[in-house]
């Protein structure tokens, strides 16, 4: 993938909703897993001599009654003022682009005005920062109509709301319009949908519930960074909080094991479904 491929889409239909996955892009990223270096490297043979991985950038989009949710809008557009910052932020974790989601969005003959929720999974620079658009020269609402949703403990107390050259500032601009909503407890947001707390890659990290009428679907954000960490769920990026991000692990993955549920996760390669099953005392991420 490079900046300005044609976006690829799958849209599969489970049940009665209609889930489409949008590749953003893909990020070269160094997991730091904290296990022996010949341990992670005999679960990751594609890792290059500095550790890292290509991860894919995935976007969620769900169709279901009513409601046109968006659950984690990703990077903004390639050409865009944000993307420009990203080397900056990430020196060491190149990303290669797409052409974007608003892309993405027009070939499926979606127009933004018409999402009605969106999902934000955690206030990381790869999954949010599409809430806004630039437009003259200012950010304005990429889904104008659109309730958005995030953690509590992501929001209260983020520095970044204070400071004027924070990227936190896009969700500044949601608030300010009224539709920035708070999760700190299991939510049904439309019928169907819900939002359940998962804290651990950030504090007020959630994963998203799809009941369809036949299996249902989670969407876990970065519940799960790469499969391994499926069958090996202390295996954390040390920017996460151990502790509740085991926790999570160990409330999700029987969960989603015991009800057959398909699963997708913000960077598993394109097209990013999976499911979580048991194997022995254990877990383990099947692809498909």
């Amino acid at each position: 993938m490079t900046a300005g491929s044609d976006p690829i889409s799958e849209t599969r239909q489970v049940g009665n909703a209609a889930i489409t996955v949008v590749a953003d892009g893909e990020m070269l990223w160094e997991p730091r897993f904290p296990v022996p270096e010949a341990e992670w490297r005999a679960a990751l043979p594609d890792a290059d001599a500095q550790g890292r991985i290509w991860i894919g950038l995935n976007v969620v989009l769900v169709r279901l009654g009513e409601a046109l949710v968006v659950i984690d809008p990703g990077c903004d557009a390639p050409d865009s003022a944000w993307q420009a910052t990203l080397p900056q932020i990430w020196p060491n974790w190149p990303i290669r682009r797409t052409a974007g989601l608003d892309v993405a969005l027009a070939g499926l003959g979606i127009d933004p005005a018409e999402v009605t929720h969106v999902v934000i999974t955690h206030p990381h620079g790869d999954h949010y920062p599409g809430v806004c658009r630039e437009h003259k020269g200012e950010l304005v609402a990429r889904f104008p109509n659109a309730q958005h949703y995030m953690g509590r403990a992501d929001w209260e107390g983020n520095p970044g709301r204070d400071d004027p050259g924070s990227h936190i500032q896009r969700l500044v601009l949601v608030d300010n319009a009224g539709r920035l909503h708070l999760i700190d407890a299991d939510t049904e947001i439309a019928p169907g949908v819900a939002v359940l707390p998962a804290p651990g890659e950030s504090p007020g990290h959630v994963v998203v519930r799809i009941e369809t009428g036949a299996a249902p679907v989670y969407v876990l954000g970065d519940l799960v960074h790469h499969g391994v960490e499926v069958a090996n769920p202390a295996w954390n990026p040390p920017h996460a909080d151990h502790e509740p991000l085991v926790a999570s692990r160990e409330r999700f993955y029987p969960l989603l094991a015991d009800e057959g549920a398909h699963a997708l996760y913000a960077h598993e390669p394109f097209p990013s479904w999976g499911r979580i099953v048991r194997e022995g005392d254990g877990y383990r991420w099947v692809r498909g």
